[in-house]
This record gives C-alpha cells, sequence and structure tokens, in this order.
C-alpha cells in the first residue's frame, strides 16, 4: 500500500506541475524543478523496488515449474541409514543464482518471528551490478544534463537540429539551381533574385548592352524587339550558348546555370524601362503574352 501512495503521489505532483507553471503564483520556476527532479528519482526508486518485487516473484515461480528438489532420503537397511545423493543444482538456478530447496535449512537464519523463519539468501551479484550501474547512470545523467549543462536538452536539440536542416535546406537548393537549363528555367521576381542578376549584367554584359540595357554594340534589351526571343527560356538559351555570327559568345562555361538564370530574369525585368539613349529597335516584335511566358 505505501508503494502505491508513493506512485499516486509522484504521479499526482507531475501532472500537477505544468497547471503550477501555468498559473504562476503558486511557486518559482526553480521550486518546481527540483519537485520534478525528486519526482524523477522517486520514480527511479519505486522501478527499482518493482524490480526486486518482480525478481522474488520469478524465483517463486522458478521453484513452482522446476518443481520441488527431493530432499535427502534415509533408507533403513537392517538399521543402517544409507544417504540418498543429493540432486544436481539445474541450470536455470545456477543462472538466476538460486539455492534448491534441498540445501534451504542450511540458510535458515537462527531467529525467528512467531514460527516465520529467514533465509540468507542475497540477491544475485549480476542484479546488483544491473541495479548500482541504473544509480550511476541516473546520477551522470542528471549531472551532464542539468547540473553541468554539457549535454543539450531536448529544445536545444531542436535548435541545432534546425540550424543544421536550414544549411542542408540551402545546399540543396543551390545544387538544383544549378541543374537548370532552357527547357526549365523559370521567370523570376524576387527581388535578391533580380539584384544577383543585375550585378552579373553590369561586370560581363554592360560594355555589349550598356549598364541598362540601353544596347551599345548588341541591341537594345529594354524595348519590344527581339532578335532571338523574349521568352525567358529564349533569354536563357542566347545567353548560354551565344550568338557567335553576331559576336554574342557563350556565357556557359564563365556562369553557372543559377547566375544565367538570374540575369535572364534581370533582363526581363527592365523591360519597358526606356533608358535615355536607346538603342534603336532591332527584330520581331513580341507581345506580351509571349514576354510574360513561363512566370515562376
Amino acid at each position: 500500500m505505501k508503494i502505491l501512495r508513493l506512485t499516486f503521489l509522484s504521479l499526482f505532483l507531475l501532472s500537477t506541475a505544468p497547471v503550477m507553471a501555468d498559473e504562476g503564483s503558486l511557486m518559482s520556476g526553480e521550486t518546481q524543478d527540483y519537485i520534478a527532479y525528486g519526482a524523477i528519482i522517486l520514480m527511479l526508486l519505486l522501478f527499482v523496488v518493482t524490480m526486486l518485487v518482480l525478481l522474488r516473484t520469478f524465483k517463486v515461480l522458478s521453484r513452482l515449474l522446476i518443481g520441488k528438489e527431493a530432499p535427502e532420503i534415509a533408507v533403513d537397511v537392517q538399521h543402517a541409514t544409507v544417504p540418498v545423493a543429493k540432486p544436481k543444482n539445474t541450470v536455470i538456478n545456477k543462472l538466476l543464482s538460486l539455492k534448491p530447496l534441498s540445501e534451504e535449512k542450511d540458510l535458515i537464519i537462527e531467529h525467528d518471528y512467531d514460527g516465520i523463519q529467514e533465509l540468507d539468501n542475497p540477491t544475485p551479484a549480476w542484479f546488483m551490478v544491473l541495479f548500482y550501474a541504473t544509480i550511476v547512470f541516473a546520477v551522470g545523467y542528471l549531472m551532464v544534463y542539468h547540473a553541468l549543462g554539457i549535454g543539450q536538452l531536448q529544445d536545444q536539440e531542436y535548435v541545432t537540429e534546425m540550424k543544421i536542416a536550414e544549411k542542408e535546406k540551402e545546399a540543396f537548393l543551390a545544387k538544383s539551381a544549378d541543374r537548370v537549363d532552357e527547357n526549365t528555367v523559370k521567370l523570376s521576381t524576387d527581388p535578391g533574385v533580380i539584384g544577383a542578376g543585375q550585378e552579373i549584367f553590369v561586370k560581363n554584359c554592360s560594355p555589349c548592352h550598356g549598364d541598362k540595357g540601353q544596347g551599345v554594340v548588341g541591341p537594345n534589351l529594354t524595348d519590344d524587339y527581339w532578335l532571338h526571343g523574349g521568352k525567358i527560356n529564349e533569354v536563357f538559351k542566347t545567353i548560354k550558348y551565344g550568338i557567335q555570327a553576331k559576336g554574342m559568345p557563350n556565357w556557359d562555361k564563365q556562369l553557372s546555370p543559377k547566375q544565367i538564370a538570374d540575369v535572364a530574369s534581370y533582363i526581363e525585368s527592365i523591360h519597358g524601362t526606356n533608358p535615355p539613349g536607346a538603342k534603336q529597335p532591332e527584330g520581331e516584335k513580341m507581345n506580351d503574352e509571349k514576354t510574360a511566358a513561363n512566370i515562376e
């Protein structure tokens, strides 16, 4: 009954701790932590007691299953007592450190209470090793994770795992972006993508197309006229493979697929800006439906 009462008490404390924490008026957070630690230790002790009870029960069941050992039988042959050999100890008894019933009289302690005698039958060594190992583990766990703060608790592990996942996500997206080609490229309106494309354009394309795409040696990229198509996949293809006959180099060796896609999205973004000093239109006029295709 005492064990049941302690169990119910510990469960009550564990169940009411979150309520106390929510109300914030019954006790401080430090007190709640001490109660939680005490409840954990109490549960460990109850677990150990339960294991001992189960071990005792298992011993009794083992004796019932194995059967009572035959006691020494004295045979009177012509007034001579001939002792019969004791039965050998079984394998199960040896593994569980159990003594046969034939040796019970050697284990009886001299004192008794109301005719109840006690056996001097200590707990097996293997069980005591496990018992003390759990105590050492529990103390070490509390010291590492709660007292010294060396290990990470669940909330800290969650934050760490999320940071790792974010880095892996960025690496995956970077690899995925480099797999894009003229068949899978999509027009992006993201400011970061447009800004990256503008930087690459000014550095590599402005000598021929101008810093605002108004056209110098190359054609004007801001009007409605296109020599090799104005859709995003057509612009990507032109940048990637170039137009050798007109002096447009291929950029697939100098720029990654993602960089080419960024530049193509930037070129699409400056359509209709009409910068000053723009070059005269060249090529075929494209309508809005064609130039707005494949928007991401």
